[in-house]
């Protein structure tokens, strides 16, 4: 079954130095049908303003992934770690038994447009951790490749506790990828820039999403190139 969301459904907040865009339930949005999708809690698309962001703030029993599309992110928690990302990096905390930590746009003059996701762990207690990791965009090209997983098989590949894989991928005008997984599982797909067709008959376009159970082989093609990112969910 194939669910779509249209990126106009996404529910939208502007602080002024903060515009946000929630794909799931978050802060001030509720609903009730749209709270998680297996362990998926959380996708914000998020444009934060030169010198901005968030301060010093808790979290708890949640894995955090932040993938930043442009600009630089900046993050500091109270384990001591401290670092700065742009496209090709990713940032992967474990919120475990509690964190504190900050997320700030260090640019005097650049926005940083950055995808944050929460997941929830395989277990409680865990110890908090942070890692950022750095991947090849050239790896991307017609392919899916892996940046946040459970089983890294690479150091470009950010660990996290969850039976999950988050895959991003450069789709060009004409390809096609078929993305086969074992039966029980989901698969959300996210639009990040272009146009994608699933399946052979379903069409999405820039910022969309769908939410797809009950599909063990997913044929993704393009007409004129696409940028998304694809999740392989228990």
């Amino acid at each position: 079954m194939i669910r779509v969301y249209p990126a106009e459904s996404r529910f939208k907040a502007d602080h002024g130095w903060l515009k946000s865009k929630f794909s799931f339930s978050f802060a001030e949005y509720f609903d009730p049908d749209n709270t998680r999708f297996g362990p998926m809690r959380v996708l914000n698309d998020d444009i934060v303003k030169p010198l901005q962001g968030f301060g010093a703030h808790p979290h708890q029993e949640m894995e955090i992934v932040s993938i930043v599309l442009s600009g630089y992110l900046k993050h500091e928690d109270s384990t001591g770690q401290t670092a700065t990302t742009t496209f090709g990096g990713v940032q992967r905390m474990s919120a475990g038994t509690g964190v504190i930590h900050s997320e700030v746009n260090p640019s005097t003059t650049e926005d940083v447009n950055f995808l944050q996701l929460w997941f929830e762990p395989e277990q409680s207690g865990l110890k908090p951790s942070y890692e950022r990791t750095e991947f090849h965009i050239d790896q991307m090209k017609n392919h899916l490749l892996p940046v946040v997983s459970k089983n890294p098989d690479s150091d470009q590949v950010a660990h996290i506790h969850q039976d999950l894989t988050i895959y991003l991928s450069d789709l060009e005008k004409g390809q096609k990828i078929t993305f086969t997984q074992k039966e029980g599982r989901r698969i959300f797909l996210f639009v990040i820039e272009g146009e994608l067709t699933i399946q052979g008959q379903t069409n999405l376009g820039r910022r969309d999403s769908a939410r797809m159970t009950e599909t063990t082989e997913l044929d993704i093609t393009t007409k004129t190139g696409s940028r998304f990112m694809l999740i392989d969910l228990p």
